[in-house]
């Protein structure tokens, strides 16, 4: 029970930046864009050798937080 309520608290402090990360990097740009159309935004841009949707980092912040 303990074990839980820690992972539940440690959840909460990730950063929301963190969890669009993880919500947004494809390894290929056609998922990317896939996801870009999904979430009403035009384009991709890659991170890290990753691809992620929308043109801009910024962009895909604000669908994310609308989704």
């Amino acid at each position: 029970m303990a074990l839980c309520a820690m992972a539940l608290f440690c959840g909460l402090l990730i950063p929301t930046q963190a969890l669009a990360h993880a919500k947004g990097l494809y390894k290929t740009q056609a998922d990317a864009e896939k996801r870009a159309k999904e979430l009403g935004c035009k384009g991709t841009h890659q991170n890290n050798g990753l691809w992620m949707p929308c043109g801009h980092e910024a962009m895909l912040h604000q669908e994310l937080r609308q989704e």
